[in-house]
């Protein structure tokens, strides 16, 4: 787990992966599995992301003003969507029913899962209007890191790791696609 330089951190999402967003907040841990998150600025770097009003995930960033997106990979293909189909309210222990491990970065109180292959760390940039009528959230990305085996040097190098490292996309109904084989443009 290697730290990404914060002018570099757009590149952990432009890919289009799905992640999986994790909050704390006076105890309370949790991770959903999220289709719709994208960088959306590089200085300082923001991202944004969509979460339901009925996501107990929500409730925990709206509540300690921080979230992380992370990576997931092939390997997390069926914690990706367990997360992603369990909720907080209904599962009180969903986290260990779905296997997840967390970890902490020093400096940092917001939950990170263990395997991804990359975490970034935010902090709400308040736009109530939008959270509320469109359940978007705007995060300035404050810690990065990425798994070296599959991201570095500011790139990813999916062609390089295992097949298990590919990034996750959601399509529907629990079927995802893992990014492909890179095509390089001269």
């Amino acid at each position: 787990m290697l730290p990404v330089e914060l002018e570099k951190a757009y590149r952990l999402l432009n890919h289009g992966p799905t992640v999986l967003v994790s909050a704390s907040h006076a105890g309370t841990d949790n991770v959903m599995a999220a289709a719709w998150a994208c960088a959306l600025d590089f200085d300082p770097p923001k991202v944004s992301v969509v979460l339901d009003k009925i996501a107990a995930t929500r409730r925990l960033v709206e509540e300690s003003g921080h979230f992380a997106l992370q990576v997931p990979n092939l390997a997390q293909l069926q914690l990706t969507q367990a997360v992603g189909s369990r909720s907080l309210a209904d599962t009180p222990d969903k986290l260990q029913q779905c296997g997840v491990e967390l970890l902490r970065m020093d400096g940092f109180d917001t939950p990170l899962v263990a395997g991804c292959s990359a975490w970034l760390v935010c902090k709400v940039i308040p736009e109530p209007h939008n959270q509320q009528t469109y359940d978007l959230f705007i995060g300035e990305v404050v810690g990065a890191w990425a798994d070296e085996r599959v991201f570095r040097d500011g790139h990813w190098r999916f062609e390089e790791a295992g097949p298990q490292w590919r990034s996750l996309h959601y399509i529907a109904g629990g079927h995802y696609y893992a990014i492909g084989d890179p095509a390089d443009a001269e």
